[in-house]
């Protein structure tokens, strides 16, 4: 930010980082060696008995001054991060696999003392917790090898009452691998969400939107899309919770509420838009009765404040900082004179193991194909694949059966739900419409195991493509691919002769249901649109 002055260009903004202090590794090191931890924090003991044991050990004495001067600095609740040796290392996604604390500001400072020092344990702890110890081994790494620093960090935010938060906050990406419409992967993709950004890590339902487009919202685009994939409740830090009954959850004093409650906080200036019941619209703004709903309209598409530009920036000054693609967290206070204070809180390089795609998917010749798409949306390799559930296309074939073949999937899907399996999935037309005349209309729980869907045509039954807009949210939360298909203008393989020709483990009316006896190898190039299933060899 020092060296790019054009964050200052804007009357009505100001983009800064919050106030920022770290504890280093070797303050890590004199705690776990002068309390003994090792023995415990090694062992197989349950999360809350290691929990317990950190929590009872003492940290240095040589740290309180300083902490009582980073209290008068900032004068708001602080995030007890963590910023260990493997989260930053360039190709190990280690982040989000330990706690972040938050506590509140009080005004008695011994008393703040205490639940700071309960939280800095409490992210010390965390690297010995099962999961991350599970997860040490899955990628290869000695738990030994692990330091953890701390980084204490205002929280973005004001007070309502006994809660605190920011008008919104949000992730952003500088590579989208579903990119919609004219989108393109590298103009990237951010998530937004009125409150703490936990409530986004933490999988809840945000805005995509990319800052290239600001005014293209899949999520907002209908009437029915917006009441149903908006966001309906959103995180607070609970300034009321005080005390040292610190839980192995992080977010046990992080309030979860409904939207409605920060309508009486009158805290969703500009992000809010309200639901008219009787004349079944969305207006701009926020207006007497109805539901609040959340489209960031203020923010994206009438200029309040300058959120896209800034997004631009950050990602464009990332990425080239950090030589490769970002994510980079933000939060932010929309002011009541239509101005905001934007933070910038965190940024990594995006490293995703199972994104790390090297092959030039192009340059596989046709015959090695089952399937293959110029229209892919998703990224990333999976070969744990050996099923294929595909819909029955003869000659006669007629949309008509499409709520007959709905129920079928659904019952299929079922079955590979318990066994914990996964398949490729099909079918002609567009998945999931609800006009079953353009396709077979099922809803994400029905068909929620497959892990590519495929969507093709034929020469009696040609629909536009959807590109998964019905599923977007689903997909990518649980990074499926979507694959379209035209055999009709030789755009894409789709080869049903193979999958005609196996035997069927079960048949239907309308659908099959194949296995192959080896994995079938997935693999999707998000930036070009490109994707393959290829057969076993």
């Amino acid at each position: 930010m020092k060296r790019h002055p054009q964050f200052n260009q804007f009357p009505n903004a100001t983009v800064s980082i919050p106030k920022t202090v770290v504890l280093c590794t070797d303050i890590f090191d004199r705690f776990m060696d002068s309390n003994n931890l090792y023995q415990i924090a090694l062992s197989d003991a349950p999360d809350e008995v290691i929990l317990d044991h950190f929590l009872k050990a003492q940290l240095p004495d040589s740290l309180i001054a300083d902490f009582f001067t980073f209290f008068e600095a900032t004068k708001s609740p602080i995030a007890v991060r963590s910023s260990s040796l493997l989260e930053d290392a360039h190709y190990q996604p280690f982040a989000g696999i330990y706690s972040t604390y938050m506590i509140p500001y009080l005004d008695d400072k011994y008393e703040m003392l205490s639940m700071l020092a309960c939280a800095i344990k409490g992210v010390y702890a965390s690297v010995y917790y099962h999961d991350s110890k599970a997860y040490m081994a899955a990628t290869s790494n000695v738990i030994d090898q692990e330091k953890m620093a701390v980084i204490l960090q205002e929280v973005v935010g004001r007070s309502y009452g006994t809660r605190y938060y920011p008008s919104f906050s949000g992730v952003l990406r500088s590579l989208n691998y579903y990119p919609v419409g004219d989108e393109k992967a590298e103009d990237g993709i951010a998530s937004l969400a009125l409150g703490l950004g936990k409530y986004i890590v933490d999988g809840g339902q945000t805005l995509r939107v990319s800052p290239y487009h600001p005014h293209q919202v899949l999520q907002t685009s209908e009437l029915d899309t917006a009441l149903r994939e908006t966001q309906t409740r959103f995180y607070a830090l609970d300034m009321e919770h005080v005390g040292s009954d610190f839980k192995v959850d992080d977010g046990f004093n992080i309030l979860n509420l409904r939207v409605k409650e920060a309508d009486k906080d009158q805290s969703l200036q500009h992000i809010a838009s309200t639901y008219d019941p009787y004349d079944q619209v969305i207006r701009d703004g926020i207006y007497e009765g109805g539901r609040k709903v959340i489209t960031f309209a203020g923010v994206l598409q009438h200029d309040v404040i300058p959120v896209p530009e800034i997004l631009q920036m950050a990602m464009q000054y990332g990425a080239e900082g950090m030589r490769r693609p970002v994510e980079i967290e933000f939060a932010c206070n929309i002011n009541k004179d239509r101005t905001c204070d934007f933070y910038l809180l965190q940024i990594r390089p995006i490293v995703d193991s199972k994104q790390m795609l090297e092959t030039n998917l192009e340059a596989i010749p046709d015959e090695k194909c089952l399937l293959r798409s110029h229209m892919s949306l998703g990224h990333g390799i999976s070969e744990d694949v050996t099923d294929v559930v595909y819909v029955k296309t003869p000659e006669n074939f007629t949309a008509a059966n499409n709520p007959e073949i709905a129920l079928e999937i659904e019952q299929i899907n079922r079955r590979f739900l318990d066994e914990h399996r996964n398949y490729v999935l099909i079918g002609p037309g567009r998945w999931g419409s609800s006009d079953y005349w353009l396709g077979v209309p099922v809803k994400w729980p029905h068909i929620s195991a497959s892990r590519v869907i495929v969507e093709t045509t034929l020469k009696n039954y040609r629909v536009d493509p959807s590109q998964g807009t019905h599923f977007f949210q689903n997909l990518t939360s649980f990074g499926v691919g979507y694959f379209t298909i035209n055999d009709v203008t030789s755009n894409g393989i789709c080869r049903l002769d193979v999958l005609d020709a196996m035997p069927a483990v079960e048949e239907t009316q309308f659908v099959r249901h194949v296995r192959f006896d080896k994995p079938l190898r997935i693999m999707m190039d998000g930036k070009k649109q490109e994707g393959v299933v290829l057969l076993p060899e």
